[in-house]
């Protein structure tokens, strides 16, 4: 199966709640390894080498500092285009996070404003 549909399949089959996903990517041939590092730099993932692992993928969902799903679906999907094969692994989910917004020091009227804009 392509690498952009498995990645497809493992979003949908989140809940609607998660913040957080890390990815492991790791290609068939490894003499296409600076290939493939050109196109998954577009989703900045970090290249790495554990038990032959290659690249760690982090994807948020709605904010985060991490990349999001259209940027990682694209770059799998580049890889896909370009013959590039390969392994991915879901290492780990987190749900139920919120954001944080710093409100020191801003008057209560910007505080009731956020939380309503927030709540909708």
């Amino acid at each position: 199966m392509a690498l952009a549909d498995t990645f497809a399949r493992i979003v949908d089959s989140l809940p609607d709640d998660w913040t957080d996903l890390e990815l492991d990517l790791r290609i068939d041939d490894e003499d296409r390894y600076i290939d493939a590092a050109v196109y998954m730099v577009t989703c900045n993932a970090q290249p790495y080498s554990q038990h032959d692992w290659h690249w760690r993928l982090l994807v948020a969902h709605r904010f985060g500092h991490a990349a999001s799903v259209p940027a990682v679906s694209t770059a799998l999907g580049l890889l896909d285009d370009a013959g590039i094969t390969g392994e991915l692994a879901v290492r780990q989910v987190r749900s139920g996070r919120v954001e944080v917004t710093q409100m020191w020091g801003r008057p209560q009227s910007v505080r009731d404003e956020f939380r309503r804009l927030r709540a909708q």
